[in-house]
């Protein structure tokens, strides 16, 4: 495979070369279900799907820090559950950090909407774009954080880029005041 291949598309070709077998729970939690198989940049789509979910919270009658303990809760338990299933994911893929893997994605773009879970539009984009770029990069600590083993390494890498976004926006957040 070409050095310049998407890790999907490798991961992928990787994994559909593997013997077919039925996904456990857990592999499924970690892929987010179908989320994880889709052709291109299913990395992508699983932040789509973490936005997706803070929009609709964001439209929830709800008073905000109602909203923010949701979105709490629910990066929480998705990245103990995460942190588990990755875990078992490699195991199942037989790979390192497998491209289907998405619920760090998800868990990671929770994080920025933290401060503001009703953010309007544009802050939802902006979260959404300062996160994939900070996940991309894996600036200092995240790099290094993806060494770590087992589940760890896939969800806290996604975690510290998550942190990273959240002061982009609230540092947009105060500029702008």
């Amino acid at each position: 495979m070409p050095r310049g291949t998407p890790k999907s598309i490798r991961t992928k070709a990787l994994t559909s070369a593997l013997p077919k077998k039925r996904r456990p729970f857990g592999v499924g939690v970690a892929t987010l279900g179908p989320v994880g198989d889709l052709p291109w940049a299913p990395g992508t789509a699983g932040s789509a799907l973490g936005v997706l979910w803070v929009a609709l919270l964001g439209r929830m009658p709800l008073a905000t820090p109602w909203r923010t303990t949701l979105l709490c809760l629910t990066a929480g338990i998705l990245f103990a559950l995460g942190v588990r299933f990755a875990g078992a994911a490699e195991q199942f893929f037989q790979m390192r950090d497998p491209g289907s893997v998405v619920v760090d994605e998800f868990v990671g773009q929770l994080i920025p909407f933290v401060a503001d879970p009703t953010g309007s539009w544009k802050l939802l984009l902006l979260g959404f774009v300062a996160f994939r770029c900070f996940d991309i990069l894996k600036p200092f600590p995240a790099g290094r954080a993806e060494r770590l083993p087992g589940g760890w390494g896939i969800m806290v890498d996604d975690v510290v880029a998550g942190l990273y976004a959240l002061a982009v926006l609230l540092a947009v957040q105060v500029l702008g005041r």
